[in-house]
């Protein structure tokens, strides 16, 4: 069984320690995706204001984008809404040497789409009776696919919010259909619980993640994405830097003195 949350939120000097371990060990699952070829789907759902942004930027930080690709998606154009649903996720899937990480996927299906009423009950029922099929399939074909669902509580989700609306550099996190969305927090309960019903399967099993604590849920995050795949450490050759040449040697810095300077105000 997954232990209680702890009550005391991790310490900054703690979660940096544990987070450059974690972020050591992403490297060299990068090594790893690429030398094996690998294919690999992270799904990172949760409530609004649940900390994906965040867990996903402590993911990414220090490996390569060209390997650990994040996806998210803008609501659908009109063309897109004449697709099959799963489309145009499917075609953002990873080749060969890649791990995508979507920022909300196809669940939206389940979550927003269903509640703020973007889809019928029928399409949504539909959804729910074919996604854990096409999951399988996926997984069948050689992809792996890790899901994780951020959870955060009622007063943290409050907090988070209200510390949106007077931050300009949080501002645009709070979006109108998240204002929508704010009061109807036993709807979404009810469509979390009827999507795990449905697609918390073996093959494709749904793993939650407490939120209340960032930095505890980042790390909690991170480790379970290492544990999810039997990566080993790719041996490197030792880099060594050549000499550089003087054959064409010249004052390098006088050439450019006279250019303009961005204002150096700091």
């Amino acid at each position: 069984m997954s232990k209680k949350e702890p009550a005391e939120k991790l310490k900054r000097k703690a979660y940096e320690k544990e987070l450059r371990k974690l972020q050591e060990e992403l490297c060299h699952l990068q090594d790893w995706i690429k030398a094996s070829g690998e294919r690999v789907i992270v799904v990172l759902e949760g409530r609004d204001a649940a900390g994906k942004g965040g867990t996903i930027k402590a993911i990414t930080e220090r490996v390569s984008p060209r390997v650990f690709r994040v996806v998210a998606l803008p609501a659908p154009s009109d063309r897109e809404k004449g697709q099959m649903y799963m489309q145009r996720y499917v075609e953002r899937f990873p080749a060969g040497g890649e791990i995508v990480i979507f920022d909300r996927s196809w669940y939206n299906r389940a979550g927003v789409e269903y509640v703020m009423g973007f889809c019928s009950p029928k399409q949504h029922k539909r959804f729910l009776e074919l996604c854990p099929i096409v999951e399988k399939f996926l997984i069948e074909s050689g992809t792996r696919l890790i899901k994780i669902w951020l959870e955060v509580g009622q007063e943290e989700q409050d907090k988070r919010f209200k510390a949106r609306i007077d931050d300009p550099v949080r501002q645009w996190k709070l979006s109108p259909m998240d204002i929508e969305s704010y009061g109807r927090w036993y709807d979404y309960s009810r469509a979390r619980d009827m999507m795990f019903e449905y697609t918390d399967t073996d093959h494709a099993p749904w793993h939650i993640v407490h939120s209340d604590d960032k930095k505890r849920a980042r790390l909690n995050a991170i480790a379970h994405i290492l544990s999810q795949i039997p990566y080993k450490k790719v041996d490197r050759a030792k880099v060594k830097l050549p000499a550089r040449s003087d054959k064409k040697k010249y004052d390098d810095r006088a050439s450019i003195a006279g250019r303009r300077l961005a204002e150096q105000r700091y």
